[in-house]
C-alpha cells in the first residue's frame, strides 16, 4: 500500500540484510521464520529513533518515508516493521493499546504496535516503539512482553489485528508534519 510500501527498492533491501542472520536455520522453518522476526523487530525497535525520545522536530508516515529518516513516532515505527517483514513474507498485522498520555488518566491515545504470525504459536504482539527508562519491550515468544502495560481506569488493549493501520492514525500523521503539533493531536479510540 502507499504506507506500507514493502515493495519498495529501500525496504527490500533492508529486509534481505535483515533476514541474513537466520542463515542457520532452514529456510520456512519455524526457527527461520522466528529469527527473521526477531531481527526486523530488534532493528526497529533500536535503530529507529522514536521522535518523542530524541526530540525529533518531523513526522514520517510511510515505511519507506520511516526508513529513510531514521525516525518515528510509534505508529510510523509499526508501519516500518511490518514492511520488513512483509519483505520477508513474514505475515503482520497492526495492534492498538490506548493509554494514558499523562498516567493520570486525563488524557488517551492510541499506541501503536505489531501482530506477527510465528508457526508454532499462532499471532503474537510485539512493540517496536523503542525501549528507554520506562519502556521495555522484548521479542521472547510465547510471552507478550509489550512496551507499556494497560494500569490506569480507561486504558484499553486492544486485541485485534488489522492487515492495514487505522485511517485516523494516517490521517494524523499525514496532517501534523511536526512532532509538536502531533503529540498535540494524539489520536484515540474508546472502541475499534
Amino acid at each position: 500500500t502507499e504506507i506500507i510500501d514493502w515493495q519498495h527498492p529501500e525496504i527490500l533491501s533492508k529486509a534481505a540484510e535483515l533476514s541474513t542472520a537466520s542463515e542457520s536455520f532452514i529456510e520456512g522453518s519455524a526457527g527461520y521464520i522466528n529469527d527473521i522476526a526477531k531481527s526486523c523487530f530488534e532493528w526497529v525497535r533500536d535503530e529507529i529513533k522514536h521522535i518523542g525520545d530524541h526530540n525529533i522536530s518531523t513526522v514520517s508516515c510511510s515505511a519507506s518515508e520511516v526508513l529513510k529518516s531514521g525516525s518515528g513516532a510509534c505508529y510510523a515505527k509499526s508501519h516500518l516493521l511490518a514492511a520488513l517483514l512483509r519483505a520477508n513474507s513474514i505475515p503482520t498485522g497492526f495492534c492498538y493499546q490506548r493509554l494514558t498520555v499523562d498516567d493520570h488518566g486525563e488524557r488517551f491515545c492510541l499506541h501503536g504496535l505489531n501482530a506477527v504470525y510465528l508457526p508454532e504459536i499462532g499471532w503474537y504482539r510485539i512493540d517496536p516503539r523503542g525501549n528507554n527508562d520506562e519502556a521495555n519491550a522484548q521479542f521472547s515468544p510465547p510471552i507478550e512482553q509489550l512496551a507499556f502495560p494497560v494500569q490506569v481506569k480507561g486504558e484499553i488493549d486492544f486485541k485485534e489485528i488489522f492487515a492495514d493501520p487505522l485511517p485516523l492514525v494516517i490521517e494524523s500523521l499525514k496532517k501534523f508534519k511536526f512532532t509538536e503539533e502531533l503529540f498535540e493531536n494524539l489520536p484515540d479510540a474508546q472502541v475499534l
